[in-house]
């Protein structure tokens, strides 16, 4: 008996020091790393709150991947293009100018920082349509589709198994009898419906599909970290598409619980497909271990309209969080007015600093976020920055109709971004994502009448009002944000 108690406290001692000496190493390696030091406590009170739970959160949520590089550009040519043109551009962005409204000029820094930190290739003679929801983004992109001639790829984080994902698979099969090439890439948490039967069947019909970063248990792991976020679809390298709208019916008849799913997404023509192009080929490679290199697949084009756009990319294999800095640049140069919608609002340091620093300036900042939300907890952590928003001016709408999942932005009357970025820590710094910066009064200008009518179908807060909230409330809030870099 005395043994068996002495091994039995030995076997005690050994777990709890192994416990403890994994926890210092653990914390060791977030504080060398430098990150957020709002995220790295985050990740500490999890550790030390949820003892061996902690430790499994971390290898499955927490790891750094920016520092990994799980996708390494260097080396693929048309990554290396793309930087040679960024490199010559960032000489001399005045060529430009004189094909959009001279005010541009004041804008430069933002051209320039897209440049720098995402080589995000500045393309003029483009056209570009603002599509307002899933019902006509899905009719002008599947009238795309069927006029494709030789190839085709797709990107989305969601393609769900219902009635619009089916007819777009069914859409895709006929197009490979046609004779077209047809990509695939689904991220695996997103799209977790997809089961291996599924993914053979599709290539038994010559499409060529990849799902992106596998997991092992996707439903339980449904916020896994470095999740392929974008939304992209291009066809014949001469029509893109990006944006929020993912391939779901809900984005066509809205949900019983949430009402109309409110989204935006673009259809672009010109030289900025060949960017959309080259970062669909960098997942492309890291899926498939193939590179596409054949001239089709980045056609000569005349220039068919008259919008600038840079399409800015971001997620762990890129050396900057270039969307978020987009983000920050744009807001900080506002003068007049930016108007925000975000379905998810956490935003970091930086963010937060540049909104309320605008809007004290005398900026005009509105940010419409759902007035409903599909993430109980991601909800209360984006109300627990809403005091501190309008403590400082800026404006703060619930949208009413449905649930607001645009991500756009419109500063001005001259640069808008549409794309996939949230404006949350997960967006930011986790997620691949992509996001188009427009140039262009015209198309600022239809975008601000959206959000006028979206305004419209909000209703504003009233921080007497929103002061008044139980204090319960307030406290599960506030406990919420704690965990916000992790949500």
């Amino acid at each position: 008996m005395w043994f068996i108690d002495n091994l039995s406290f030995i076997i005690y001692t050994f777990v709890i020091v192994s416990y403890a000496i994994s926890i210092l190493v653990i914390i060791s390696i977030m504080i060398l790393e430098n990150r957020n030091p709002l995220k790295s406590l985050s990740w500490i009170l999890v550790l030390l709150l949820l003892p061996m739970i902690g430790i499994a959160l971390y290898i499955f949520f927490g790891q750094n991947l920016r520092k990994q590089k799980i996708i390494n550009r260097k080396g693929l040519e048309n990554h290396d293009y793309l930087l040679s043109v960024a490199s010559e551009q960032t000489k001399d962005l005045s060529q430009f100018y004189g094909l959009n409204n001279h005010l541009l000029a004041e804008k430069e820094r933002i051209m320039q920082l897209q440049l720098f930190n995402s080589n995000s290739v500045l393309t003029a003679g483009n056209k570009v349509q603002l599509l307002h929801n899933g019902r006509d983004k899905f009719n002008v992109m599947f009238e795309a589709l069927r006029g494709a001639k030789k190839f085709i790829h797709l990107q989305y984080y969601i393609i769900e198994k219902d009635e619009i994902g089916k007819s777009l698979m069914e859409l895709l099969v006929q197009k490979v009898r046609e004779g077209v090439e047809v990509r695939v890439i689904v991220d695996d948490v997103g799209s977790w419906e997809f089961k291996d039967k599924d993914f053979k069947k599709l290539r038994a019909e010559g499409i060529e599909i990849y799902s992106f970063l596998t997991v092992r248990f996707p439903s339980f792991t449904s916020k896994l970290n470095y999740r392929n976020h974008r939304k992209i679809v291009i066809v014949d390298g001469l029509i893109g598409f990006l944006g929020g709208v993912n391939v779901a019916d809900r984005y066509i008849h809205g949900s019983p619980v949430y009402g109309i799913w409110r989204d935006t997404h673009l259809k672009i023509e010109g030289d900025a497909v060949n960017t959309l192009q080259t970062i669909f080929s960098i997942d492309w490679y890291f899926v498939s271990q193939v590179e596409l290199l054949d001239k089709k697949y980045y056609p000569a084009r005349e220039p068919i309209g008259d919008k600038l756009v840079q399409i800015s990319s971001s997620g762990p294999d890129t050396d900057w969080p270039g969307i978020m800095m987009g983000f920050f640049k744009l807001i900080t140069t506002a003068k007049k007015y930016v108007y925000i919608t975000t379905p998810y609002f956490m935003p970091n340091d930086s963010i937060s600093m540049a909104l309320k620093t605008a809007a004290m300036a005398g900026v005009d900042v509105r940010i419409i976020i759902p007035g409903k939300s599909d993430a109980y907890l991601t909800r209360l952590s984006s109300l627990s920055y809403l005091k501190e928003m309008m403590l400082a001016n800026v404006k703060i709408y619930f949208y009413q109709k449905g649930f607001m999942h645009s991500k756009v932005m419109v500063s001005d009357d001259m640069v808008s971004s549409v794309g996939s970025a949230n404006m949350d820590f997960r967006s930011f710094e986790q997620n691949f994502e992509v996001t188009a910066f427009v140039y262009n009064t015209a198309f600022a200008l239809e975008l601000k009448e959206q959000f006028n009518q979206d305004f419209a179908d909000s209703k504003r807060l009233v921080l007497s009002e929103w002061k008044k909230r139980p204090l319960r409330q307030k406290a599960k809030e506030s406990l919420a944000r704690l965990f916000s870099p992790l949500l």
